[in-house]
């Protein structure tokens, strides 16, 4: 009983850090392609009012969980058929961002004012899920995009908690195909990422159409020109960039991911994808204090962005780095066995404290 007593308090203090990210909560996500065929997905996780305690976590194969209902219970149990890595917060069930032994990747992404989920129901015990579960829930017992489909079909999802907003999600695999969830009205709607880039509200298919705004914008210099009798030419590189939206807004930063992700230069392999993934998105990163109005307290810590993840899918490799320090880490699952491993579970660095190196002569 006391057991159980202590998991009801954990699943409500989550739920209680999970329902304040109407305030400080934003992901930006995107995707690279080498040319030797692999692709690499990457994602920001920011959260602007405290330190969300990201945390890496090693998932084995045949691990059991317990679905999160409503009020702080828990529900039907679900058993790991793969085994997968990836970043969670507050407990090692919330996962944000993974990808397991087959390749596929999963991630979380906040959705406010735009979706809802269909009402929870003891009548769907056996196949009720809560929405941030989801992501561990896909890793464990899906290999591509198709079979995530399926799952989907099978499972009811709802809200982990109800001062929550509701979430959308990623999948991608291998190939390279992607897929985003999302839940409006109660209905699952799938669209086919071909462009590879993700954020917030709104809705998926509005973010695209909001490309057609930033028709005009191109990478490089404008051309000189005259007007009038007056000569005219650019300040430098970049300047038909003019009008790329510079705010942390979802949409302005779906354009400026999409913008960037564009015109990075392909590189040979993976490991350069992955490079250049850290590169842009750290154009991305939210300073502490940009979401706070001027009469408000910033959070004490470094950024709000506060974990970068990178995962090459191909090469089965989980990248990340942490706000408190800017070296980038590896977890590469074909070094993990995990048949015989049990759950591993560390904060992302060794000390909540930034740091300097310093070179002596």
């Amino acid at each position: 009983m006391r057991r159980l007593s202590i998991l009801t308090a954990i699943i409500l203090a989550a739920a209680a850090l999970m329902a304040s990210f109407q305030y400080g909560y934003a992901c930006t996500g995107i995707t690279l392609k080498a040319k030797d065929g692999s692709t690499v997905v990457a994602r920001t996780i920011e959260w602007a009012v405290s330190d969300n305690d990201c945390r890496w976590v090693i998932v084995p194969r045949g691990h059991r969980w317990k679905s999160f209902i409503p009020g702080g219970g828990t529900g039907r149990s679900f058993t790991n058929e793969y085994g997968y890595v990836g970043v969670a917060v507050v407990q090692d069930e919330l996962m944000m961002e993974g990808m397991n032994e087959k390749g596929l990747s999963a991630g979380l992404f906040y959705f406010p004012d735009y979706g809802k989920y269909e009402e929870y129901s003891e009548a769907n015990y056996e196949t009720n899920i809560s929405d941030f579960q989801l992501v561990s829930y896909i890793l464990g017992c899906c290999a591509t995009v198709d079979e995530v489909k399926d799952e989907i079909a099978r499972v009811h999802i709802h809200g982990f908690d109800p001062r929550s907003s509701t979430v959308h999600w990623r999948f991608a695999e291998p190939s390279g195909r992607q897929i985003v969830l999302e839940i409006i009205d109660g209905k699952c709607v799938f669209y086919e990422n071909h462009l590879g880039v993700l954020t917030n509200s709104p809705s998926f298919d509005w973010q695209l159409t909001n490309l057609n705004n930033y028709v005009n914008l191109m990478p490089g210099r404008t051309q000189p020109h005259t007007l009038g009798n007056m000569s005219l030419s650019s300040f430098g590189g970049g300047s038909a960039m003019i009008g790329l939206p510079g705010d942390f807004t979802s949409p302005s930063r779906f354009v400026r991911a999409a913008f960037f992700q564009s015109t990075a230069p392909q590189k040979p392999d993976a490991e350069g994808s992955v490079f250049t993934a850290f590169h842009i998105l750290g154009s991305m990163e939210i300073p502490i204090g940009a979401q706070f109005s001027v009469d408000e307290t910033p959070a004490d810590i470094p950024s709000a962005t506060q974990c970068t993840c990178v995962t090459d899918m191909s090469g089965l490799k989980f990248y990340y780095r942490s706000m408190y320090d800017g070296g980038i880490r590896c977890i590469d699952l074909k070094e993990i066995d995990f048949m015989m491993m049990d759950l591993k579970s560390e904060p992302l660095v060794p000390s909540k404290k930034e740091f300097v190196y310093y070179i002596k002569s």
